[in-house]
């Protein structure tokens, strides 16, 4: 399954437009119940569903791709495979020789051995893991998963590359608005805190082909409409955040690849200078975010969170310009002329007007 993952990463595009990581998540060690759970030497041990680990890597490697990989910090996984707890060291050795570049670094069951809820017990089992990676002659990505507690937007640079800032999008449930708005609201609140080398994460890409968080089902195609997916990754793009994609590589569709796969709307989450959009406007009408961008332009997105289509504007005032900008329109990749003191359009219900702003 992750071999075909990574061919279909190629075959489909996703590799041409930047995406390069294929990540293993949780379930891929021993279960709690399955001895043994480690070798006579401590050493961790996949299950039967990958015997062959590093020929795994090997081949995703072979692609001109990376390889993620998942624990935890404490005894078990979320869903009860062994963890990290008490290995730290020997676990960071051991997945950097199967050859992975990506660790997502869950807590589950840590807040059971953690022995408090300070600030310092919160950063204990990942400033642990970073002392361990530093050690190591890898570059391994440190991806903090630990739901945004102890306000880690704050500190989480020091241990990590990226980290999470709330709870499981794919448990998010959704109201007048689908789930990823008030998660990526709620991201979009730190992004003072993000810069290069240190990024917040709203959490996947859930579009496509998607699992079923529940448990009811094995899959079903994304619930959202066309426009609220291109709201969805233009507030991630514009929040610089890690575009991870989780849906079903084997099921996708050309619709979901014209969605993650435009290069404008890349290049704005890619940005070299690394800034996280601030918020302009927000209220129960509209979400408007500005991000700076290396080449002195600005990608602005407006958000209709309306159960209706609207006609939204920003005002150059609002963000900070004057005298006469030139409007590109990121989805489309149009030119849609020079403007003196503002940008209005017509958006759709849930959808967004996604421009970039140059002189």
């Amino acid at each position: 399954h992750m071999r075909k993952a990574a061919a279909a990463m190629v075959e489909s595009g996703l590799a041409d437009h930047g995406y390069q990581y294929v990540n293993i998540d949780d379930c891929w060690t021993k279960k709690q119940g399955d001895e043994p759970l480690r070798d006579p030497a401590g050493e961790l041990l996949p299950n039967n569903k990958f015997p062959d680990l590093k020929g795994m890597v090997d081949y995703i490697h072979s692609l001109g791709l990376r390889a993620g990989t998942y624990t935890s910090p404490g005894p078990w996984t979320c869903a009860g495979y062994t963890a990290a707890y008490g290995h730290e060291a020997q676990d960071a050795r051991r997945i950097a020789s199967w050859g992975f570049d990506f660790l997502k670094y869950d807590w589950c069951s840590y807040g059971g051995v953690a022995g408090g809820a300070s600030l310092g017990h919160l950063q204990k089992p990942y400033r642990l893991m970073a002392e361990e990676l530093r050690k190591l002659d890898r570059d391994i990505v440190h991806n903090l998963c630990q739901y945004g507690m102890g306000d880690v937007w704050n500190w989480g640079a020091e241990t990590g590359h990226c980290w999470r800032t709330t709870g499981d999008l794919g448990l998010e449930r959704a109201t007048t608005l689908p789930g990823f708005y008030q998660i990526g609201m709620s991201n979009a609140r730190h992004w003072q805190q993000a810069g290069p080398g240190g990024w917040n994460d709203p959490d996947y890409l859930l579009i496509g082909w998607v699992g079923d968080a529940f448990g009811q089902s094995e899959g079903r195609p994304t619930p959202l409409t066309p426009n609220e997916q291109y709201s969805y990754l233009s507030m991630w793009a514009l929040m610089a955040a890690p575009l991870i994609f989780s849906g079903d590589m084997a099921k996708l569709d050309p619709f979901t690849l014209n969605v993650l796969c435009n290069p404008e709307v890349i290049d704005v989450d890619q940005d070299s200078l690394g800034k996280q959009a601030r918020i302009v406007r927000q209220n129960r009408m509209d979400f408007v975010l500005a991000k700076p961008l290396a080449d002195g332009s600005l990608a602005v997105g407006l958000f209709n969170l309306a159960p209706f289509p609207r006609r939204m504007e920003v005002k150059w005032d609002d963000l900070g310009l004057s005298g006469s900008r030139h409007v590109r329109d990121l989805w489309r990749h149009q030119d849609l002329g020079a403007h003196e003191a503002s940008w209005q359009a017509e958006v759709p219900r849930h959808g967004v007007s996604l421009v970039r702003l140059a002189r």
